[in-house]
Order: C-alpha cells, then sequence, then structure tokens
C-alpha cells in the first residue's frame, strides 16, 4: 500500500461505484489521497491498522442502522476507536430500538456492500431513506476517512470538505449526536 494523490489515472478493473466516488470527489474540488488494498480489504482491524498508518489518520466506523420495523435507515459515522452502544443512539434520536441493517438494505439505499458502508453512499440515496448521523467528535478532527464505495481502496479529504462541499451536495443534513461509547480499542461494538 501506498499513499496516492487524487482519482486515479486508470479507472480500468474498478468497481463502478467507486469510480463515481472519484468523479463526484473530482466535480466537487475536494481534495482526497487514497490507497489501494485489492488484495487486502479493509474486513479487519490489521488491515484497518495499515490502512490508517499510510494516510495517517484513523478511518471513522460507519454503521448502518434501522429501527425494529425496518421502515426507518441511519448512517452512523463516529470515531473507529469509541465504543457503539445501540441503547445510547437509541436514546438520543428517541427510536426504541435501533439494530444493524442488512445487506440488502444496504445495497438498495446506499448501493455498497456489507464492510464498505461509507458516507460516500449516499450519492446513492436521491430519496433521502437514510438520516445521516455523525459523532461529534468526528466533527473535531482535520481529515475525514473513508471508502470509496468498496472496501479494497481507502481515502481521506479535509472534514471541512464533507460538511461544507460533500454533504451540501448530496442534500443530507447530518444530525449530530454526542457518543459516549468508550473505548472500542478491542474492537467490540455492543448491541445493547
Amino acid at each position: 500500500m501506498e499513499l496516492l494523490h487524487g482519482s486515479p489515472a486508470d479507472m480500468s478493473g474498478r468497481e463502478a461505484a467507486e469510480v463515481r466516488s472519484y468523479e463526484l470527489l473530482d466535480k466537487l474540488g475536494i481534495d482526497f489521497y487514497r490507497t489501494d488494498h485489492p488484495d487486502t480489504p479493509a474486513t479487519t482491524m490489521e488491515v484497518c491498522a495499515q490502512v490508517d498508518a499510510i494516510l495517517d489518520i484513523h478511518i471513522c466506523k460507519n454503521l448502518f442502522l434501522c429501527n425494529r420495523q425496518q421502515t426507518d435507515f441511519y448512517l452512523l459515522i463516529m470515531p473507529g476507536d469509541k465504543l457503539f452502544k445501540t441503547k445510547e443512539l437509541s436514546h438520543q434520536l428517541g427510536v426504541s430500538r435501533l439494530s444493524f441493517a442488512d445487506g440488502e438494505h444496504m445495497e438498495r439505499y446506499l448501493g455498497v456492500s456489507p464492510g464498505s458502508v461509507t458516507v460516500l453512499g449516499l450519492m446513492n440515496d436521491a430519496e433521502k431513506h437514510v438520516r445521516l448521523i455523525i459523532d461529534e467528535d468526528v466533527l473535531k478532527e482535520e481529515w475525514f476517512g473513508c471508502h470509496p464505495c468498496r472496501n479494497t481502496s481507502s481515502v481521506k479529504f479535509r472534514t471541512k470538505d464533507m460538511t461544507e462541499k460533500l454533504l451540501p451536495n448530496l442534500g443530507h443534513e447530518p444530525t449530530i449526536v454526542r457518543l459516549t461509547g468508550g473505548d472500542a480499542s478491542d474492537g467490540q461494538v455492543k448491541n445493547e
């Protein structure tokens, strides 16, 4: 893995969703860095740590959640080292019970498969089925890291560009929450 600047010069062999992510960032004038890791998708803590080191950031957790009836969907972005407790978020959103949404809804609303959830997937949610939730600590960081709709590459760009360029373009106004969760350095995600 190596640090690269901007979109790939050659897009051949890349999935359409990834290409569209780069095109969107370029169209919005968002300067970004990336690293490709096609042989090691970011599905383990070890690979995520390697990606973090290359990009010199901590990539956030991106969790796709839903209510019990699977009628309301949420994309939660929070620091990767913070423990997620569903009870804490449910209380702040006024939702009786949250759980992880399935891959079918993920594909339908965000155009991504499990393991590739990203804020960039909101470009596929023109009808606004997904409510964006951001932990306030994410907004305190200078840089923001995520996948370009596929977990075989990772990108970083300024958090300010996410809030001032990307989200207004996508028409998704975030709900800001304060999650205390604790330290998730052990990789735990609690469904309480």
